[in-house]
């Protein structure tokens, strides 16, 4: 009996010992061979690691007015893998942000992922109110929106940053590495239910830095407004505005119109948001007669007083250029063929200063090549290489014709003119990270003398030539006018650039302005078109900056004389 019940004993013993070595083998490899594995998979399981945008800079104008911010916004996510009930939880998400419940239903029930968004940079005060629910797999962050407080203000300038705040277009692009700063990071352990428990480990995240601009957002929006109204008033295409500082390049506006909210930017069509004053290109018309008449002064070739018998045409090579208007032949001074604003006049002044000067003299003024503002997509302009011209191009050219410029090149040579005859690098950048933008040295185009005596026949222009509409009483205004018809497949077509480009005061320039408007209908010249647009938003920029009146004699209609539209 007791042998029995030994044998009993021992085989009880047996078999606990075969079931503890079962146990202890399987427990080792568990931990040893299993172990890596599944410690992966626990901490894929509670474990995560959360990136923390960074603040993106705000971008100011010069007056420290904000014109792209960052809102506070909170961006919802969920772990579907932990959402217990994801019915209710969509019917809870949906009601709480304003979504679509199936759609986030969708999102909740596949659980073969571990990270979705629900709602990105959602409305900080609804999100907060969902978190209050303790909704298990549902996760919370803050993160900024780009914000965009002036609205369509300079929105063809700024650009605009994309969902992940990396700047998309304009400055926002071209200034996306100062303004991003770096993003940061936490690792966090959660409950089988999703719920944050503790913060392993974190790095804090690093602000973009700010950026001032030289751009001024008062004077902005008036041009933006008075673009708009001249668009509208003449069934235009679209018109565009620069706003200079000749002194030091500064740019105090560039608009165009139509223009867009910045806060749409999607609703907004690729045309609609290119800023014009950088990326298109145009026939100047008149207004390239600047470079003609500067090179010629400057290369003593004439002098202000010499004069020409002109008839009303001038043949060159095979081509016969006319007059904007008929005249009869008659004796010109070169600074009446410059305030006229006479084509024959001026291929006669050209033909005398000749093909090699004048090609050197349109490098000189810059055309050609980019002004140097920076990555937003500026182009270059469309000059022929003078060993590339036919024997017609000294009769185009000289007048504006077959050759292409930007707004931005052209108001930088009215500039130069302004600056007694040095041109300053355009520029819109004043300080980045609260550091002052340096500048290069501006480079003397012309000598002071050929510089004060354009202004003086450019000051005729307004006086008593093709610009008087450009008259501003209290002030001395001098400038050109422009009226070029536009090529379409290698032929000129009916459809014209009415431009005015600028200097006020005319005695001591603070102010360099272009305006341009494309396709006017109803009439095409500069001086009708463009001038008084020019005058609004010169005798706007000049009594918002508080310039004194440089002529205060003058009263309303003394110095307009007339209305001489001349090509």
């Amino acid at each position: 009996m007791d042998r029995r019940a030994n044998r009993r004993i021992t085989l009880l013993l047996v078999i606990f010992g075969a079931l503890f070595a079962v146990t202890l083998g399987r427990a080792a490899y568990v931990q040893v061979v299993k172990g890596p594995s599944y410690e992966t998979l626990a901490k894929q399981q509670h474990v995560e690691t959360i990136e923390l945008p960074a603040g993106r800079g705000t971008i100011f104008d010069r007056t420290g007015e904000p014109l792209a911010i960052g809102e506070q916004a909170t961006t919802v996510y969920a772990d579907p893998r932990h959402v217990v009930r994801p019915k209710r939880a969509a019917v809870a998400v949906g009601k709480a942000l304003g979504l679509d419940p199936n759609e986030v239903y969708s999102l909740l029930r596949d659980r073969s992922r571990g990270f979705v968004y629900l709602e990105r940079k959602a409305d900080p005060i609804a999100a907060a109110a969902l978190e209050k629910k303790e909704i298990a797999g549902i996760g919370f962050y803050a993160e900024e929106r780009r914000t965009y407080p002036q609205r369509t203000v300079a929105s063809h300038l700024l650009g605009y940053a994309g969902t992940d705040n990396k700047g998309l277009e304009g400055l926002e692009r071209a200034l996306d590495r100062q303004l991003s700063g770096r993003s940061g990071s936490e690792t966090v352990i959660r409950d089988p239910f999703g719920r944050a428990i503790d913060v392993v480990t974190s790095r804090p995240e690093r602000p973009g830095r700010n950026v001032v601009l030289t751009l001024d957002t008062q004077i902005q929006a008036a041009a933006e407004r008075l673009l708009s109204d001249a668009v509208a008033r003449w069934g235009a295409r679209g018109a565009t505005a620069v706003v200079m500082d000749p002194r030091t390049g500064a740019i105090l506006a560039m608009a165009n119109a139509p223009t867009f909210d910045a806060n749409k930017f999607a609703a907004a069509t690729p045309d609609a948001r290119r800023n014009r004053a950088v990326t298109d290109v145009y026939e100047p018309g008149s207004t390239f007669k600047i470079v003609t008449i500067a090179g010629a002064l400057e290369d003593r070739v004439v002098t202000p007083a010499n004069s020409f018998v002109l008839p009303p045409t001038i043949r060159v090579a095979d081509r016969v250029i006319h007059e904007a208007h008929p005249r009869p032949t008659r004796r010109m001074t070169v600074r009446e063929i410059l305030y006229e604003s006479s084509n024959v006049g001026t291929i006669t002044v050209a033909q005398k200063l000749g093909e090699g000067e004048l090609s050197s003299w349109i490098e000189r003024f810059g055309f050609g090549r980019e002004t140097g503002l920076g990555h937003l997509g500026e182009s270059a302009g469309l000059v022929l290489p003078v060993d590339e011209w036919s024997g017609s191009t000294i009769g185009t050219v000289p007048i504006g014709q077959g050759i292409a410029v930007t707004p931005m090149q052209m108001v930088s040579a009215y500039a130069a003119i302004g600056n007694e005859g040095v041109m300053e690098k355009p520029h819109i950048l004043a300080k980045v990270g609260g550091k002052k933008v340096g500048q290069p040295a501006g480079r003397r185009i012309v000598s002071k003398g050929t510089a004060n005596r354009m202004m003086s026949m450019f000051r005729d222009v307004v006086v008593e030539g093709t610009g008087t509409e450009a008259a501003i009483p209290g002030y001395t205004v001098a400038g050109k006018t422009g009226t070029a018809q536009k090529p379409e497949n290698g032929r000129y077509v009916a459809k014209y650039v009415a431009s005015f480009v600028g200097l006020v005061p005319a005695r001591k320039p603070r102010l360099a302005i272009l305006v341009m408007v494309d396709e006017p209908h109803g009439a095409i010249w500069g001086g009708v078109v463009a001038a008084p647009v020019f005058r609004d938003l010169a005798r706007f920029s000049l009594q918002y900056l508080e310039v004194p009146p440089d002529a205060p004699e003058t009263k309303a209609g003394t110095v307009a004389m007339g209305s001489k539209e001349l090509r």
